[in-house]
């Protein structure tokens, strides 16, 4: 479909932003002469109202920066062949790379002032929007190193980031996939046709991709086992330059979370698995196969079920499903519909996928791709939990407090999710859409909470070793993956000899210690999911007051917290391993 065919309220306004190119055009030329202005500021940090006014210039600054970048981004996505989008874009990345040159020495200024004045400023009322952002300055100092041992590691950057962009070019442009049969025609594999192959109902194709896709990562294992290796090794140096105990201290303290949160997830979980090889047990069962291979956990057990649904339809009953959250977030998904702020339908050249992008002063926006499937309904729900968590925290908080961090990003969406999988269940009287909701629930749970925990452990286990001076090789980082694959998914499955090499093409383990916000989002999205249902309003207002509001302002495990979620104690995780063990139960009664 040709974009000029769609519907006009079926098209994200734009506009809302920047009423044409032309505008965009007038804006960044004003706002490339003031972006200086910073400059004025530096050296002067030590004095109060010089900060004040230098991190409200930077407020502005920004916003006024993240309004160019957004239209550019929606442009270029709109249709990613189109020149002038692709120019707006680059041009607002360059503005924004120049931007960071001017504002560089803000954060290293803080660092340098001394307690005595970080302590003054963070009890100052007038720079009360600024206080989370000092505390956390006052609590990072002693990993802050000197001028020179900063400049160093910072010239280090792209040497650091070397490894992941070797992964890359291996992954996507060197990997020396085959040619596999597909229905009499040979086809060249690919990571998007692996996923397709292992949904497929025919269990030879399936057997064929995965054979295929462990062929071409054997044929570039020891290159992804030495870059892997190299990835690990700056990790654990970056940690023990910094002052860290570890590698995984330094990422949770990074995101302000206590380091026993990643651990207790590792072993809360880890001692509960019974129920996912009980899953296993019932996937082979359904499958009515002789032997479970990892190539058969993708492909559905329920035949002939999914929601084929028109996006009308689809939207209404995203809103049914979230009629717990009350009368006000049930009119904002509906202003969302009504004002635009989502691109409905796949169109010629469009990005694909999905995501939820907020604009400071304007309203989130939401790019779908929709079809007429259920993975596609759920998606709607999702990135409207995303939308309304950057609308709750733009509207409540001060620029500097808005954003919510990267670790608690995929909570709301997830809560979302779960509260129309629950109505969904409550009002389906087909046996087997039943099932096919069932089966969904237990999938999420399986990739997001337990595959995701098992890549923690991985991480865990592959870090330690290279800091105790255990030699990372190919044997060594495949058996310790091969012993979590059997442990996570039990005696049920047979545990194909290639997937002792999994590790060797999973792109996050470049971005060290990061899968397992996965685990610890579901798991929190399933309590605040079951308080809701739960207790009722109560739930509801402190859902909203005290998560959806909260933005940036305080560290992510505190926000967490408040709303009822402690993550360094088993509730959060008993909670969401009996969730799983229930759906287990249920859908074992219907097949």
């Amino acid at each position: 479909m040709k974009r000029n065919e769609v519907n006009e309220k079926d098209v994200w306004r734009t506009e809302d932003i920047f009423v044409n190119a032309g505008e965009w055009d007038k804006e960044f030329s004003e706002l490339n002469k003031d972006l200086p202005a910073i400059l004025a500021y530096k050296g002067k940090l030590d004095d109060k109202y010089d900060f004040l006014a230098c991190m409200q210039c930077n407020d502005s600054l920004n916003k006024r920066l993240e309004k160019l970048y957004a239209y550019a981004h929606l442009k270029h996505d709109e249709n990613g062949t189109d020149e002038g989008g692709a120019a707006l874009y680059a041009r607002a990345q360059d503005l924004y790379m120049h931007y960071c040159t001017y504002s560089s020495f803000v954060m290293p200024e803080l660092g340098q002032l001394d307690d005595v004045t970080l302590s003054a400023y963070i009890g100052d009322p007038e720079l009360k929007a600024y206080r989370y952002l000092l505390t956390e300055v006052r609590r990072s100092k002693k990993h802050i190193l000197s001028g020179e041992e900063e400049r160093l590691l910072a010239l280090g950057q792209t040497t650091f980031n070397g490894y992941y962009n070797v992964f890359n070019m291996l992954n996507n442009a060197d990997m020396p996939f085959p040619k596999i049969d597909m229905g009499g025609k040979k086809v060249r594999l690919s990571h998007g046709l692996y996923g397709e192959c292992l949904s497929s109902t025919d269990p030879v194709l399936r057997k064929k991709a995965f054979d295929g896709m462990y062929k071409a990562v054997g044929a570039v294992l020891n290159t992804l086992g030495a870059n892997y290796a190299a990835s690990v090794a700056k990790d654990n140096f970056l940690a023990t330059a910094r002052g860290y105990g570890s590698a995984v201290e330094k990422s949770t303290d990074s995101d302000n979370v206590p380091g026993e949160v990643y651990k207790k997830l590792v072993r809360t979980v880890g001692d509960r698995l019974a129920p996912v090889h009980r899953y296993m047990k019932l996937r082979k069962k359904a499958l009515g196969a002789d032997k479970l291979h990892m190539y058969d956990l993708h492909v559905s057990i329920v035949r002939d079920a999914d929601l084929k649904l028109p996006f009308e339809d689809a939207f209404e009953l995203v809103c049914k499903g979230l009629s717990p959250m009350g009368e006000e977030y049930a009119e904002l998904l509906r202003s969302a519909r009504r004002n635009r702020w989502m691109d409905v339908y796949e169109t010629e050249n469009k990005r694909s996928g999905a995501y939820s992008m907020g604009v400071y002063g304007v309203h989130p926006f939401v790019l779908l791709n929709y079809s007429a499937t259920a993975h596609d309904v759920f998606t709607i729900a999702h990135e409207l939990g995303h939308a309304l968590h950057t609308y709750y925290s733009s509207k409540t908080q001060e620029y500097v407090n808005a954003d919510y961090s990267i670790f608690v990003a995929e909570v709301a969406s997830t809560v979302n999710e779960v509260l129309l999988l629950k109505y969904m269940l409550s009002k389906e009287t087909d046996v087997n859409m039943r099932k096919f909701l069932l089966q969904y629930y237990l999938d999420m749970f399986r990739t997001t909470l337990f595959r995701q925990t098992m890549f923690a452990e991985f991480e865990l286990k592959s870090h330690e070793m290279a800091q105790a001076g255990k030699p990372l090789t190919v044997e060594s980082l495949s058996r310790e993956y091969l012993k979590l694959n059997k442990k996570y998914y039990g005696p049920d499955v047979v545990h194909d000899r290639a997937i002792r090499w999994e590790w060797a093409r999973i792109p996050h383990f470049y971005s060290a210690f990061y899968v397992y916000k996965y685990a610890t989002g579901l798991t929190s999205a399933v309590k605040i999911a079951h308080d809701i249902l739960t207790e009722g309003d109560t739930a509801v207002a402190r859902y909203k007051e005290k998560f959806l509001c909260a933005g940036g302002s305080k560290s992510p495990y505190d926000i967490l917290c408040d709303v009822g979620v402690d993550l360094k104690r088993d509730e959060p995780y008993e909670i969401a391993m009996e969730e799983f063990a229930k759906t287990l139960a249920l859908l074992e009664e219907l097949l």
